[in-house]
Order: structure tokens, then sequence, then C-alpha cells
């Protein structure tokens, strides 16, 4: 819908909100996921509605953030006046399509269940929404759009936790410290014990 010009970015993270809104939009709404790449547990989209005068110190891809800065960053949007929608597709949702499918359904479901009807989707990556809702796709959009930076935090610490939760009934797998990512920890315990009921069984080194 409108150009993706670098340079005002590195100034303005609100860039890609304000041409929206210029636009004439009024519900803009940033999009990330979290979990695309672990052995186990779901993958995780957060919807986030991000008032300009929100203002969290050093928000941006959550990949970049330690863990302290995120769970802060995390707690700070939860407080805010931010609207925020969470969508999950389960691991036997990935296993019966792909991953690309699944976090694409969990996108859709973190926009549904925003507490407000979105009109504008600003989405991390490449591939669309598959709602119809305009929508403009930014490659690195963690990094230079704030909005997408806060549903990447919120995705982020919302996985993780729900993966420590999974570690109390599976702690063999070290769960909490791993977060069912690809750990050489991770690869002796499935070797070890073999998949837990919540592991990607079409992911290479499962099964």
């Amino acid at each position: 819908m409108f150009s993706q010009p670098r340079p005002p970015t590195q100034v303005d993270p609100l860039h890609y909100e304000r041409l929206a809104s210029n636009s004439g939009f009024t519900c803009i709404v940033g999009i990330d996921e979290a979990g695309r790449g672990p052995l186990a547990g779901p993958v995780v989209a957060a919807a986030v509605v991000l008032p300009p005068h929100t203002n969290v110190e050093g928000l941006t891809d959550s990949k970049k953030m330690t863990e302290r800065a995120r769970v802060r960053a995390f707690e700070e949007l939860i407080r805010s006046d931010a609207l925020i929608g969470i969508g999950v597709a389960s691991h036997t949702e990935i296993d019966e399509t792909n991953i690309l499918r699944a976090a694409l359904q969990a996108m859709k479901r973190a926009v549904v269940n925003l507490p407000a009807k979105a009109d504008f989707l600003l989405v991390d990556g490449i591939h669309p929404v598959p709602l119809n809702i305009a929508q403009k796709c930014l490659k690195k959009g963690d990094q230079i759009c704030r909005s997408i930076s806060a549903a990447s935090v919120i995705a982020k610490v919302y996985r993780d936790r729900l993966m420590c939760s999974y570690h109390e009934k599976y702690p063999q797998y070290g769960f909490d410290r791993n977060k069912g990512y690809p750990t050489r920890e991770h690869f002796q315990a499935i070797r070890r014990y073999g998949p837990c009921p919540i592991h990607r069984v079409t992911f290479k080194g499962v099964c």
C-alpha cells in the first residue's frame, strides 16, 4: 500500500503507523509470532495496537533483547493502554499442516482475539495474514516498526511461559531452559527418552 523507505524508520519507529494513520486507518495493528524453530510446543502470535504515547524503554526485536528486558517490556505493555490479542497454533496443527501455515493461523487468531476491530495490519515478514483486512508486510518489521516490536515481545514472553509450564509436566527435556529449541541438551533428551506428547514429530531430529 505504501513504500518501505529505510531512513525514516531509523529515527521514527512509528513511521509505518503514521503512514497508515495518514491513509485514514484508525485501528493499526502490529503482528509477530514466536516459536517457528523449536522442536516442541506451539507457535504463538501476538497482535498489538500501540497508542502513540506508549513509550517502552528498549523495545525492539525480542530476539535482540535480554530475557530480563523482554519480561520488563512485556509487563509494561500489559499495564499500558495497548490493545493485545494472542493466537496459538498447537504442535499438532503444525504437524498436520506446516509451520508457515500454522504461524499464519496463529496470527489470524491473534487479530480475531483483539478487543477492537482492526482495519490495518503491519505484519512482520513477507507473508500476509489470511484475513480480508488491509495490510503491509515488513521485512525485519520487528526491528523497524514499534507495534511489531511490541507484538514480538508479547508473543515471545507468552510462549516462554507456556514452555515453562510444560516443563512441570515433562522436566526431563529442559523446556524451562531451551523453550523447545534444538539445543544439544534437548537432542540428547530426545535420544534418551524419545519424543513427548508436545514434540513436533515432523521436525528433523525428533523422530
